[in-house]
C-alpha cells in the first residue's frame, strides 16, 4: 500500500505534488471508478486508478465586448448584475465568454489588477447564478474588498432562492461546517471536520401560487462554495433547478421547467474600500424567476 499523490506521481514525474493535490481536490483522479478523497489516502497495486488532465487556462484573458450590466462604477470598484450562464473568470471549458473577458474590455485598466488570471476578483458567484458581483478597479480596493470578503465584516449579502417543498418553520439559521463531499469531489457537503465554518440565515418570502415551491431571502454571514445550495437542500428543499442537489424530476413539472438554478444575489450593502461610504445595492429579479414568485390566492 502506498499514497495515492505518490503512486500518481509515479505515473507523472514531472508533476508537483501541488499539482496533484489540486487535481485530486478538483475531481479529476478516481479510484476504482470512485472520485479520489483525498491525496493521502492509502492505494495497492491491484486498484486502477484514473487521471484526467484538464486542459490549460489561458495565462491572460483576452478582452472581448459583452454586453454588462453596470449598476455602479467609480475609479475604485464596479458591481456588475451578473446574467445566468455567465461563468465568472476563464476555468477549464470556459476560456472566453467570462465576466472577466468583458471587464477587461469595459476597463482595460483592469488588467493585472490582483492577479493576471483573474484581475480584481473578490468573490464569486455560480455560472447559473445572477445576481450582484462587486470587483475591484485599483489595487489599493482589490486589498480593502479581499479583506472586507475574506473576513466577512461589513459586508451583507442577500440572495433569493426558490425551493422545493417548504421548511417546517418560516426562518431559521443554519451554522455548521462545508466541505469537499468525502465522495464526489465535484460537490460540496456538510461535513464533522475539515470544512469551513458556513452560516445562512434564511426565512420564508412568500407562499407560491406553484405549490409546492416556496420562495426563501437568505442572508449569509460566509460565502463557501455553493453554500446556499448546500444548506437548502439539508433542509429537503433544495433549490429549484438545481442539477447538482436537486431534484431534477420535480422540476420537470413546473410551469415553466426551470433553465437553471433559481438562485439570485439580490441585495449587497458594503463599505467603500477607499471612501469608507456604506453603500447599497438591488439587483432586479429576473424573468426567469417571476413565475414562481406569483402569489398564492
Amino acid at each position: 500500500m502506498q499514497r495515492l499523490d505518490k503512486k500518481i506521481l509515479e505515473l507523472f514525474p514531472d508533476f508537483s505534488r501541488s499539482r496533484i493535490e489540486g487535481l485530486v481536490k478538483s475531481g479529476h483522479v478516481t479510484v476504482n471508478g470512485a472520485t479520489a478523497e483525498k491525496a493521502g489516502m492509502k492505494v495497492s497495486d491491484s486498484d486502477e486508478i484514473e487521471v484526467e488532465i484538464p486542459p490549460p487556462v489561458p495565462a491572460i484573458p483576452e478582452p472581448e465586448a459583452i454586453p454588462l450590466d453596470v449598476v455602479f462604477e467609480d475609479d475604485d470598484m464596479i458591481v456588475i448584475n451578473k446574467a445566468p450562464g455567465m461563468v465568472v473568470h476563464p476555468a477549464p471549458g470556459h476560456f472566453s465568454g467570462t465576466l472577466v473577458n468583458a471587464l477587461l474590455h469595459h476597463c482595460p485598466a483592469l488588467a493585472g489588477i490582483g492577479g493576471v488570471a483573474r484581475p480584481g476578483i473578490v468573490h464569486r458567484l455560480d455560472q447559473d447564478t445572477s445576481g450582484l458581483i462587486v470587483v475591484a478597479k485599483s489595487q489599493k480596493a482589490m486589498e480593502g474588498l479581499a479583506k472586507a470578503f475574506a473576513s466577512h465584516e461589513h459586508i451583507e449579502k442577500t440572495y433569493l432562492a426558490i425551493v422545493h417543498g417548504r421548511p417546517r418553520l418560516d426562518s431559521g439559521r443554519i451554522e455548521n461546517l462545508i466541505g469537499r463531499h468525502p465522495v464526489d469531489r465535484k460537490r460540496m457537503a456538510i461535513v464533522e471536520k475539515n470544512g469551513k465554518v458556513a452560516i445562512t440565515n434564511w426565512q420564508v418570502l412568500a407562499k407560491s401560487a406553484q405549490a409546492p415551491i416556496t420562495p426563501i431571502v437568505c442572508r449569509i454571514e460566509t460565502g463557501r462554495t455553493h453554500q446556499i445550495r448546500v444548506h437548502m437542500a439539508s433542509l429537503g428543499c433544495p433549490v429549484v433547478g438545481d442539477r447538482t442537489y436537486g431534484k431534477p424530476a420535480l422540476d420537470k413539472h413546473l410551469e415553466p421547467p426551470p433553465a437553471r438554478q433559481m438562485l439570485h444575489a439580490w441585495k449587497l450593502a458594503l463599505w467603500h474600500p477607499i471612501k469608507g461610504e456604506k453603500l447599497s445595492f438591488e439587483a432586479p429579479i429576473p424573468d426567469d424567476m417571476k413565475p414562481y414568485l406569483k402569489p398564492a390566492s
